[in-house]
């Protein structure tokens, strides 16, 4: 039924849990996993050797959070001998980039962790989740 899986992380509990799901069943379809993980660009304002220094920094652990959060995803894919790919990209809206990332490569499922916020959190922080659920063009499944 499904042949790739996206699954989106932040590097956090709930997208590692996303991550054990899809990886399951990927095994169970025999399918690929690929994981993406959407750095924010660096808010460069320009002004003087500072800012250079700040954006190495910046990316630096970016990066490395990011790495760290592919691997989580590939170790839940190889216990279970699921194909797994990983990428980092960057843009300013973190929804959009998991999306293009589904179209780009071929996924036919995206599986992601959602933090549950409601309310005025929800409002105010928005909900990565519920706008990849409300503008992805494959199915979303939704963790907790």
């Amino acid at each position: 039924m499904f042949k790739k899986i996206l699954v989106p992380s932040d590097g956090s509990q709930l997208a590692h849990k996303a991550a054990e799901f899809a990886a399951d069943l990927a095994q169970q379809h025999g399918a690929q996993v690929v994981g993406v993980f959407v750095i924010d660009p660096f808010p460069y304002i320009g002004i003087g050797d500072a800012s250079a220094v700040g954006l190495q920094a910046y990316l630096a652990e970016a990066k490395a959070a990011a790495g760290q959060s592919l691997e989580d995803i590939r170790q839940a894919c190889a216990a279970r001998g699921v194909s797994f790919e990983g990428d980092t990209i960057e843009r300013n809206v973190t929804y959009e980039g998991i999306i293009e990332t589904a179209e780009a490569e071929g996924c036919d499922l995206i599986v992601m962790g959602s933090h549950g916020r409601k309310g005025v959190e929800a409002l105010i922080l928005g909900s990565v989740a519920q706008k990849v659920l409300t503008h992805a063009k494959v199915p979303v499944l939704i963790t907790k």
